[in-house]
């Protein structure tokens, strides 16, 4: 889908949902977007990253990739986004990004943007759908349109079965319990499909 400009942003303490949008990053590339991977700002203390190995690791780790901004979400034609579970919602570092898009929102710079979602939680009844579910209510008040996979392939059901976006669980040793990387692959190029028709 040559010219379709897919934007994926993420959010990821200890490398699980920074994995997720590396294999959309993937997928889009694969389907011919021009993709940006692109991080949330972290806003919590040093303290509490420093008093967790695997999450100062992957902070240390990602230092340069290079952190979302206002204008990347004006370049995109696409959005995909990868946040963790808390408490059945998304984490405070997406939530106070997307708090910061009321310029573009009041400008309708964001309208008809075509925008997916990932998830990961620490089992599979952990809040994933719930998640999901919050941050599209922010996408319907932008105006876009989302692009969950649905039922639309059998790599959903392989996945776990989430028709509102991909989702895994994470065991206690950090692993990923589902094989959702062709799931995720899906939901980019379909996502881009998508993005590319309404273009």
């Amino acid at each position: 889908m040559k010219n379709v400009k897919l934007a994926v942003i993420y959010y990821s303490s200890t490398g699980t949902n920074y994995q997720l949008a590396q294999w959309a990053e993937a997928g889009g590339k694969e389907a011919g977007a021009d993709v940006k991977l692109l991080k949330v700002p972290e806003t919590a203390p040093q303290e509490a990253i420093e008093s967790n190995p695997a999450w100062k690791a992957h902070y240390e780790a990602t230092k340069d990739v290079p952190e979302v901004t206002l204008d990347d979400l004006e370049w995109a034609d696409a959005i995909i986004f990868s946040v963790p579970t808390r408490f059945g919602n998304m984490p405070s570092q997406m939530k106070a990004f997307l708090d910061t898009t009321g310029g573009l929102w009041f400008n309708g710079k964001l309208v008809n943007k075509t925008v997916s979602a990932m998830t990961s939680a620490q089992n599979p009844h952990g809040g994933q759908e719930s998640t999901l579910l919050a941050l599209y209510t922010t996408m319907y008040h932008w105006g876009a349109i989302v692009a969950a996979p649905g039922y639309t392939d059998p790599v959903t059901f392989a996945a776990g079965g989430n028709p509102y976006g991909t989702s895994v669980s994470v065991n206690q040793d950090g692993e990923m319990v589902e094989d959702v990387q062709a799931a995720v692959k899906h939901q980019a190029k379909r996502t881009i499909t998508i993005a590319a028709k309404l273009k």
